[in-house]
This record gives structure tokens, C-alpha cells and sequence, in this order.
């Protein structure tokens, strides 16, 4: 039988279903009643079908009654709003959030302890996604860690497969931090205990996403996005401390002295990988909001997913950027790039001859997975792919206007990846003075478009809404 949708608890301002409840009011949140088994990749077809689309809340997913929620964050002006900006200041307020963290505070009570459950993940509907993998995978928890000798914390993702009643396999990346911390506790011969939130604000799910230094705390930069520090409480069976207005917590421990072969595991490019063996995570406990929604990504390449690193990566790349070209004026990386692989820098009109070759230059070594990159004037937004290959179109020259690097360091995930390389290049879109004698846009005048803008914006939120 379905269940009716959680309401927002009072003064849930920060947690997902205040944020559900935000979009239910914008018309971007639809209710499926219709039965959905999470193993038979009913839940998976649906968020992949209805990618880019409205939040999805699933009321009928089997015997645990748990809600399941998805595709929350799947376009750029969804995070935005979500983190109280416009899609053009996203990336300079993640940048400002990063260099102004908010340390959490902790509090005695919070609603992700409402409920103890046994310590068993087949009491969570949780999905099989794609055909060839071979589990059910939670997708969406914001990872706590905590190093117990230098204290250093991180806040991350990592896909967890159920192997059974309290076993996962844990896929890390060998380089992320979250793999580092366990890498050290192994060597001191301890368990990593870490905390898989689910369920959580744009801002907690944004900053698990930051590529941050090691001992630079991404719970912080949440505090920073939502303007007031994180609300936190103490785990059961360890000294790491969670958000509180989260729905699910699982409580587990990574051991690296035990490992299993995860098979094909979907990637951010769409296609399939096999990374070899992953550690196990042996879960302690759980605990969850009484009316607790378990929140999941749709993997590979669907929206969410993209999105997540995309605009975590191109915060981060704006900053460092900036650092070697002051006229840096915002950073992309696009959904069509897979959030990984593609990255587009906008220029302030005060750029110098040469900012946009060494913005190239600077951006394809600054992140190892980044193969392209577009340089474009700032009257182009840079998370609109149109606009960027219209730049691409009118403002370049084949001949003169790429460039082209071999032999360059990737990652793993790299789909054309060969010997840990790739080539790598950049297309300098911008304008040129030389080229043409009046660069200016056929458009109506500002002054009709600031007129008619409110009944712009009504005509599309009318268009957002149901019927």
C-alpha cells in the first residue's frame, strides 16, 4: 500500500523534505502511488525516464513502507535554487562558502534517531539500477569519516553495493580521501568507522561533492551555503557526528583487510566499468526519522549525477583559476561533458591578449579528468550548452583558436583513457576585435525585456505547475 509523503517537521528550513516541500510549491515534485519494486529496476526506469524532470517521491516500493525519493537535484537552476542563488552566482558562492567554512555544532537530539532499526540493509528499499550490475546500490549517502589520530574529517560519496543483511562493498576511488582514511586505519590494523547519511539538504549533498583538501572539512562549507552551521548529533556507536535533520543513517566500519569483486558498475559516462575488488563495510547500526525517505542518485549518466560533480568540480575551478587569471569570471562543467570530462571558463571584457590560452592550459592541468576546455566572453552562460557551441560557432577559428595537448594524466574513469593518458585540448571561443567590425546581439532593447520579465517568469512557473 502506498504511504502519504512525509511532512516538513517544524523548522526544517534545512533538510530535504523542507526542500521537497520548496519544489512541491514550484510544481517540480510528483507523487507516484503506482507499486514500484526497488529490485526489479521499476524505481530505476522511472527517475531515468523522467530524467531532468520533477523530484520523484515513490510511496509504494514493498514491504519496508519507505518512501523512496530521487532526481532532487536535476538541473543547474534546481541547485541553485536549492542553495538560495541564481545559476549565475552558483559557482562564486560554493568558491565563497569553500574559503569562509561554518563549523557544525552539535546538538542532543535530532530527528535521524527518532527510530533504531536491527542493523540490516534489506530492511531499506533499496534499487537495483542497471541490468548488468550485479546488486542493489545506495547511491545517495553523504559519507562521514573521521581520521582518529589527526582528527581531520571528511564529508563524501561512495557507492555502496549490499551484499546482505549488514555487508557492503564499498567502491572508492584509490586518490579520494574517504579511501586515504581507511588506507590509514588498516595500516594502524583498526576498522574506519564511518556514517552513510541519507536524505539531506541541497547544501550538505553539494558540499560531499567538493574536491577539498585532505583535512578540510566539506560539513563546513555546507554550514557556509546555508548560511548558519550545521545541526549535528552524535552517532551510536562512534564519536562521529551527522546531520541531524537527515532521514537514514547507517552506521558501519570499512575494513581493508577484507575485499570483493564488485563486476560492471555503471560510470558517470554512461557505460559500464570494472574496477576490480572494493573494501567491505560492515554495518553496526541504523537509525531513521520515524516517517524516514530514503533518498537515491540515478547513476551513469542521468542529470543528478552529472550535476553533483560537475558543479562541485567547476566551484573548485573557478577558485584556482581565478588564482592565475584574475579575469576569470565563472566556470562550467558541462552536462553533456558528463560533469567530468568537459569544462567551460567565462572571461571578464578586461581580459588580457593570452588569458584565454592560459585559462585553457591552467584548467586541463588544474583536474585530471577535464579533456576539454571552452573559453568564452562573459556575456555567454557557461551552463548553456547552446549558447556555448553558438559561441563555438560565430567567434572561432579552426586554425588558429584550438588547442591541443598529448599524452596528459586521467583517471581511472576516463572512457578513452590509454596507458593512464589522453590527449587533451581547448577551443578559445572568444571575441576578437580583428575579426569583426560590430559584435553586436540582435535582441530587443533591455529596457522592453526588463518590462515583460515578470510575465515571462509567471508564464514559465504556470508552465512548471500540474494540472
Amino acid at each position: 500500500m502506498p504511504v502519504p509523503l512525509p511532512p516538513p517537521h517544524p523548522d526544517e528550513r534545512h533538510s530535504l523534505r523542507g526542500f521537497l516541500a520548496q519544489l512541491a510549491a514550484r510544481g517540480e515534485l510528483a507523487t507516484v502511488d503506482s507499486p514500484m519494486d526497488p529490485g526489479g529496476f521499476d524505481l530505476s526506469a522511472c527517475l531515468s525516464a523522467l530524467d531532468g524532470g520533477p523530484a520523484l517521491v515513490f510511496t509504494n516500493t514493498g514491504p519496508s513502507a519507505i518512501p523512496v525519493v530521487g532526481n532532487v537535484l536535476d538541473s543547474i537552476d534546481r541547485i541553485a535554487f536549492g542553495l538560495g542563488t541564481a545559476r549565475s552566482k552558483l559557482t562564486t558562492r560554493i568558491a565563497a562558502a569553500i574559503a569562509n567554512p561554518l563549523p557544525s555544532r552539535v546538538v542532543p537530539h535530532g530527528p535521524v534517531h527518532e527510530v533504531e532499526l536491527a542493523a540490516d540493509l534489506t530492511l531499506l528499499p533499496v534499487p537495483r539500477f542497471f541490468e548488468h550490475e550485479t546488486g542493489p546500490y545506495i547511491t545517495a549517502g553523504c559519507i562521514v569519516a573521521k581520521d582518529r589520530v589527526s582528527g581531520q574529517r571528511n564529508l563524501s560519496y561512495a557507492r555502496l553495493k549490499v551484499l546482505g543483511a549488514d555487508r557492503a562493498l564499498i567502491g572508492i576511488a584509490p586518490n579520494h580521501h574517504l579511501a586515504v582514511l581507511a588506507r590509514a586505519a588498516g595500516a594502524r590494523g583498526e576498522r574506519l568507522p564511518i556514517a552513510v547519511t541519507l536524505g539531506n539538504h541541497p547544501a550538505v549533498l553539494i558540499a560531499a561533492a567538493l574536491y577539498l583538501k585532505l583535512g578540510d572539512d566539506e560539513l563546513e562549507v555546507a554550514g557556509a551555503l546555508l548560511g548558519e552551521p550545521v545541526a549535528t548529533v552524535r552517532c551510536r556507536n562512534s564519536d562521529l557526528c551527522v546531520p541531524a535533520n537527515a532521514e537514514i543513517v547507517i552506521e558501519a566500519e570499512i575494513d581493508t583487510t577484507e575485499t570483493v569483486e564488485e563486476g560492471p558498475v555503471s560510470e558517470y559516462h554512461g557505460m559500464y566499468e570494472r574496477y576490480g575488488s572494493g573494501y567491505v563495510a560492515t554495518v553496526k547500526a541504523i537509525t531513521r526519522r520515524r516517517d524516514a525517505m530514503l533518498q537515491v542518485v540515478e547513476p551513469g549518466f542521468h542529470l543528478e549525477h552529472v550535476l553533483l560533480g560537475g558543479v562541485a568540480i567547476a566551484a573548485g575551478l573557478q577558485s584556482q583559476l581565478k588564482a592565475v587569471v584574475p579575469a576569470v569570471h565563472g566556470v562550467a562543467v558541462s552536462n553533456s561533458g558528463c560533469g567530468r570530462l568537459s569544462a567551460v571558463v567565462a572571461l571578464a571584457p578586461d581580459h588580457h591578449p593570452g588569458d584565454a590560452a592560459k585559462s585553457i592550459l591552467a584548467a586541463l592541468g588544474a583536474v585530471n579528468l577535464i579533456k576539454q576546455v571552452t573559453v568564452v566572453d562573459d556575456d555567454i552562460d557557461p551552463w548553456d550548452e547552446a549558447a556555448v557551441q553558438w559561441a563555438i560557432a560565430t567567434r572561432m577559428r579552426a586554425d588558429r583558436d584550438i588547442v591541443v595537448v598529448e599524452g596528459v594524466r586521467t583517471d581511472r574513469s576516463e572512457p578513452m583513457k590509454l596507458g593512464g593518458t589522453i590527449a587533451k585540448y581547448g577551443f578559445n571561443a572568444t571575441r576578437r576585435a580583428a575579426d569583426r567590425d560590430d559584435w553586436t546581439r540582435a535582441l530587443p532593447p533591455a529596457s522592453a525585456r526588463e518590462r515583460v520579465a515578470a510575465v515571462v517568469d509567471a508564464i514559465r512557473q504556470g508552465a512548471r505547475r500540474p494540472d
